[in-house]
């Protein structure tokens, strides 16, 4: 049982390390002008669609992971046996991380793109928004409700 909850916990710091190297690679391809940077800084049209997108995304999809995760905990993960709920934590989990990487990831593109600073906030506050996420052992045992034998 602790090994596959370690197994998870290695499993979720990956994803969420994951979820902060890539914007950061990201930001410095087009830093470095590896990728083309302001493509649509001249065309307010596309920059006020880009940055509509961006914004409806991150307004959207943050609560909604945090949300989604935290209903499915309560309703359906700790109802299930032990094995099943730590597939099913696993799998809301990825989600969860899913779900912030995509505003960030694509605010990010939107800053590099329009180079309008509305894209870099909504990047931030999705990735903000990713420290409440944050994995530990402690975390997944509370957030089941395992048995104190398990806990120590």
């Amino acid at each position: 049982m602790k090994e596959q909850i370690k197994r998870i916990y290695h499993q979720q710091i990956g994803n969420f390390i994951a979820l902060w190297a890539i914007p950061a690679c990201m930001a410095f391809l087009f830093e470095a002008d590896i990728l083309p940077k302001g493509l649509y800084a001249a065309n307010a049209q596309m920059d006020y669609i880009l940055q509509s997108i961006g914004i409806l995304l991150t307004i959207g999809l943050i609560p909604f992971s945090l949300r989604i995760f935290s209903l499915n905990l309560v309703k359906r993960v700790k109802e299930l046996p032990l094995q099943n709920a730590l597939k099913s934590y696993r799998i809301w989990a990825d989600v969860r991380i899913c779900l912030l990487f995509v505003p960030a990831f694509l605010n990010l593109s939107f800053y590099y793109l329009t180079l309008n600073t509305t894209g870099l906030f909504c990047a931030a506050m999705a990735l903000i928004a990713s420290l409440f996420c944050v994995p530990s052992e402690n975390r997944i045992k509370n957030e089941l409700d395992l048995p104190e034998e398990i806990n120590q």
